[in-house]
C-alpha cells in the first residue's frame, strides 16, 4: 500500500469522516462529503450566536459562508481557515441593541471591520510584534475574562425557565466534551442542541407549527444598517479580544497544516480577509464573523488541509440558508436549552482568559499588572459607562479601552516585569 493511500473510517452516527494522509488522496465526492461534515462541525456555534442576540440564524449560515470565501480570495485560496459567528460580540450586541437599536447595532459591527483593515496594515508596515506590545496579554486576557462573565446572568436567566431541560442539554454538552470520539467530540454545542430538543419534543414543550408553515425555500432575513456614531464608539474597542484570537488562530492552522501563513499570504492578508468578511456579514444582518478553531480541530483530526475542501464547507452554508424550514426549526429551540449550553460555553470563554493570563506567565504580583487587570474587570463586570455628549461607551468597549491606555501609560518596572511577555 503506497504511504499516500491510507485511509481510516469512523462511524459516527450516520456519518462516515474519511481520514487521509494525503489531499491528493481526495476525489470531488470526498471533497464535497467532508466539506459538508466541516459545516456540520461549526453549525451549532454558527447559529447558536444569532439565537442569542436575536439574529436571523439564517443569515449568519448565509453571511459564514460568504465570509469564508471572501477570506479565501483574500489568502489567493491558500489558508484553510473557516470563519463563523464570534462569540465576543453577544454581550455588546445585546447591549447596543438596547440603546442603540439593530440597525444602529449593525453599523457599529460595521465599523469592526474597519479595526481589522486598519490592523492589518500596522502588521504590514510595522510587523506582529507590534499588535502583542499594543494588546498584551495582561489586557487580553481579562478582556476574554469579562467576555464570559459579562453574560453569566442573561445564561442562568435562560436557564432558569426551565431547569430540568436545561440541564440535560448541559450535561450533554459536557459528556460530548470530555468523552466523545473523533468527530463528536468536535461538535458538543450542536450536540447539546439537539439531545436538548429532542428532550423538549418529548415533553410537549416545541411549537412545531412555525415549522409546518415555513416554506422549503425562503432568502434570510437580511437586515441593513442605519448609521450611529454612538453605537460604533461603543463597539471599536470591542474588536481588541477577536483581533488577538485571529492571531492565534492563525499560528494554529501554521501547526496543522505545517506551513507558515503568517509569511504567505502574510498575516496582514489573514486579517483583512477577517475584516472584509465582517463588514460583509453585519452589511446584511449577520453577526460578526471570525476564524473557527472547531473546524481547524477537525482539519487536526483529519490530515485534510485542502482550502477547497473549506470552501465547499462555506458553499454548504449558503446553501443551507436559504431552507426556510431549518430556519424555522432553529427558532423554535427553548430558551432553556440555549440557556443550559451558554451556561458552560460562557464559563468557558472566562476560563480561556484565565489561561491565557497563566500560560503567558503574568505576574499578577506586580502593581502594575494587578491595577491594568483589576480596573478592565471591575469597570466592565460593574457596567461603567461614560458619555460624551451623545455619545455612550461602556461595559467590555470601555473596559478595553481603559486596559490599552493603562498599558500605554503606565511605567514598567524592569525589577518585576518581562515587557514581552507581561506588558
Amino acid at each position: 500500500m503506497s504511504s499516500f493511500s491510507y485511509k481510516y473510517h469512523y462511524i459516527c452516527g450516520n456519518q462516515v469522516f474519511i481520514l487521509m494522509k494525503n489531499n491528493k488522496d481526495l476525489g470531488p465526492i470526498q471533497k464535497t462529503v467532508v466539506g459538508a461534515q466541516f459545516l456540520f462541525v461549526a453549525f451549532g456555534a454558527t447559529v447558536l450566536v444569532p439565537l442569542l442576540v436575536g439574529l436571523d440564524p439564517s443569515v449568519a449560515l448565509f453571511t459564514a459562508g460568504v465570509g469564508t470565501l471572501i477570506f479565501h480570495l483574500v489568502t489567493k485560496g491558500k489558508v484553510p481557515i473557516f470563519l463563523g459567528s464570534s462569540f465576543a460580540f453577544i454581550a455588546p450586541i445585546v447591549k447596543a441593541t438596547e440603546l442603540y437599536g439593530l440597525p444602529g447595532t449593525l453599523s457599529g459591527l460595521v465599523a469592526v471591520g474597519a479595526v481589522y483593515g486598519i490592523m492589518s496594515a500596522l502588521v504590514r508596515l510595522r510587523g506582529v510584534g507590534f499588535i502583542s506590545r499594543l494588546f498584551p496579554p495582561v489586557v487580553v486576557g481579562p478582556v476574554i475574562m469579562l467576555i464570559g462573565l459579562s453574560l453569566a446572568g442573561t445564561g442562568v436567566d435562560m436557564a432558569k425557565s426551565n431547569w430540568p431541560l436545561a440541564i440535560v442539554a448541559l450535561l450533554t454538552t459536557i459528556a460530548v466534551s470530555m468523552f466523545g470520539k473523533g468527530l463528536l467530540r468536535l461538535i458538543p454545542i450542536f450536540a447539546g442542541i439537539v439531545v436538548g430538543y429532542i428532550a423538549a419534543a418529548i415533553f410537549g414543550l416545541v411549537d412545531f407549527q412555525p415549522v409546518i408553515e415555513a416554506p422549503w425555500l425562503a432568502w434570510p432575513a437580511f437586515v441593513r444598517p442605519e448609521f450611529s456614531w454612538e453605537a460604533i464608539i461603543f463597539m471599536l474597542p470591542v474588536a481588541i479580544a477577536p483581533v488577538i484570537e485571529h492571531i492565534g488562530d492563525v499560528y494554529a492552522i501554521n501547526e496543522v497544516a505545517g506551513k507558515d501563513f503568517v509569511k504567505d499570504p502574510g498575516l496582514h492578508r489573514t486579517m483583512l480577509g477577517d475584516g472584509l468578511a465582517c463588514i460583509a456579514s453585519t452589511c446584511i444582518g449577520g453577526p460578526p464573523v471570525t476564524t473557527y478553531s472547531e473546524v481547524t480541530g477537525a482539519i487536526s483530526l483529519t490530515k485534510i488541509t485542502d482550502p477547497a475542501v473549506i470552501r465547499i464547507a462555506a458553499v454548504f452554508g449558503i446553501l443551507f440558508s436559504v431552507l426556510g424550514k431549518i430556519s424555522a426549526l432553529l427558532k423554535t429551540i427553548p430558551s432553556a436549552v440555549l440557556g443550559g449550553i451558554m451556561l458552560l460555553l460562557f464559563g468557558t470563554i472566562a476560563s480561556v482568559g484565565v489561561n491565557s493570563l497563566i500560560k503567558n506567565k503574568v505576574d499578577l504580583g506586580n502593581t502594575r499588572n494587578l491595577v491594568i487587570a483589576s480596573l478592565i474587570l471591575t469597570l466592565g463586570i460593574g457596567g461603567a459607562e461614560m458619555t460624551f455628549g451623545s455619545i455612550t461607551i461602556g461595559g467590555i468597549g470601555l473596559s478595553a479601552l481603559v486596559g490599552v491606555t493603562l498599558n500605554l501609560i503606565l511605567p514598567r518596572s524592569k525589577a518585576k516585569t518581562n515587557e514581552s511577555t507581561q506588558a
